[in-house]
């Protein structure tokens, strides 16, 4: 890795985390800037102007980045930040990851219910399992991650059900392609924030 955080051996920027000390791949960081205002901003889609402040995407990390002052720190100034702002970022980061799923539905790239998820699986078609965090575990059981592919299941049945113009939904898949890698990433993320943990995503404590 750069220690500068630039970009690593694979190419892909780095940055460096002003929580844990920590560089890695930007798509696994949230950026920040300060407003006019002094106060410290979210910038999750990476594209407000000023200096970028990065904090991986971790509850843990967020949190130690707020109570030690690290944001103060790292922008050489007195700053402010709001009191709900983990909740914001999470806010955010759902439905973006909501919103992408959707476009990639819209583009043939994603279907929902448990018969067509099962169908996608048994045919390869599908490169991402997606299951809702709050459905059954019997029911979800019942299928499995692709091979080689990803799981995505720290989205409620209702923040599916957003992306597919449904009240809720339980089981979907993504194919490979298109947005499917951006989802993922951005999916990560919230994974992180929302404080899930390990293969089958399940909130840590």
């Amino acid at each position: 890795m750069t220690r500068g955080g630039k970009t690593g051996g694979s190419g892909e920027p780095e940055r460096k985390c002003i929580a844990t000390g920590e560089v890695q791949p930007k798509h696994g960081l949230i950026r920040f800037v300060v407003g006019p205002d002094a106060q410290i901003v979210p910038d999750i889609l990476g594209k407000l102007p000023g200096r970028g402040l990065w904090v991986s995407a971790e509850r843990t990390a967020l949190t130690e980045a707020v109570k030690k002052g690290a944001f103060s720190r790292a922008a050489r100034q007195k700053v402010t930040v709001p009191e709900d702002m983990i909740q914001d970022i999470e806010t955010q980061l759902a439905r973006r990851v909501v919103d992408l799923i959707s476009l990639a539905r819209k583009g043939g790239g994603a279907v929902a219910g448990y018969e067509k998820v099962k169908d996608w699986l048994l045919k390869d078609e599908a490169d991402v399992l997606i299951q809702s965090s709050d459905g059954s575990e019997r029911g979800k059981s019942k299928l499995s991650t692709p091979y080689g592919g990803s799981f995505i299941g720290w989205l409620s049945a209702n923040e599916l059900g957003l992306a597919f113009g449904r009240e809720t939904v339980i089981h979907a898949a993504l194919s490979s392609g298109g947005l499917t890698r951006r989802i993922v990433e951005e999916a990560q993320r919230l994974k992180g924030v929302r404080g899930f943990d390990g293969a089958k995503g399940r909130r840590k404590g």
